[in-house]
């Protein structure tokens, strides 16, 4: 667990992909950015012009494409489609967001929400969780199938093991998000006390660079305008 800005930093210097990953997509980087000083909360005003916004970006697009053709989107399913998931079934995390846009996005909390914006308008997937739930760095690997994943079922804890070679985040203490981007556990999730947090952006080929980094930024601009003096750090993880 990091302990402040000097400590963050060296914790985002041991964020890692495990050449087996590497292997099953070699397209694949990850924008990790880690901020404190956060300023949690309900979802307000400003948080949901950042949905809106996003809405109707989705909305523009996907009127001429099907969402599973954006070529992001159809790179993801491929991804999960090489480790045995079935994304009809448990959709990469930016197509489920993308599929849900023209209804209206969801509105969790200050912190979810614009996470969520970035990922619906840059058409990425992206997650959040709780850096002090944190044990140890976090790590890109494909399952062994021992490790422990907490999550809920039926408004139950329960913990669950994902299978052999799913791609899956992870720390010392077992399983962070299934299946690359699928479904985050309940032990880091972000929530209304979050002051420190780290955001993982997950691209593929389609992605270039360019375009990941203004995700980036947009994320970074996002957070700082909610939570002004927050302290902020990035890295790519390739």
């Amino acid at each position: 667990m990091a302990t402040g800005t000097a400590d963050i930093k060296a914790w985002l210097d041991t964020v890692t992909i495990d050449p087996a990953v590497r292997d099953l997509r070699p397209d694949y980087r990850a924008l990790v950015v880690v901020a404190e000083g956060l300023r949690p909360g309900p979802s307000d005003e400003a948080s949901g012009r950042l949905l809106a916004a996003a809405e109707e970006s989705a909305r523009r697009w996907a009127a001429g494409t099907a969402v599973e053709d954006h070529p992001h989107l159809a790179a993801w399913r491929e991804a999960f489609r090489a480790f045995g998931a079935k994304p009809q079934r448990t959709r990469p995390s930016a197509e489920a967001l993308i599929r849900r846009a023209d209804a209206g996005l969801p509105r969790v909390d200050r912190l979810t929400d614009v996470y969520n914006a970035v990922s619906v308008a840059h058409v990425l997937p992206l997650g959040g969780e709780d850096l002090d739930h944190y044990a140890g760095s976090a790590r890109l690997v494909r399952a062994t199938g021992e490790e422990p994943f907490e999550t809920t079922a039926g408004g139950e804890a329960v913990t669950e093991h994902c299978p052999p070679g799913e791609v899956v985040w992870r720390d010392d203490a077992g399983v962070t998000c299934r299946r690359w981007n699928w479904r985050q556990c309940t032990r880091t999730r972000l929530t209304l006390a979050t002051t420190r947090a780290v955001f993982i952006l997950d691209a593929l080929g389609p992605m270039d660079d360019t375009a990941l980094a203004a995700a980036g930024d947009a994320l970074t601009e996002a957070l700082a305008d909610g939570s002004p003096g927050a302290s902020m750090a990035s890295r790519l993880v390739v």
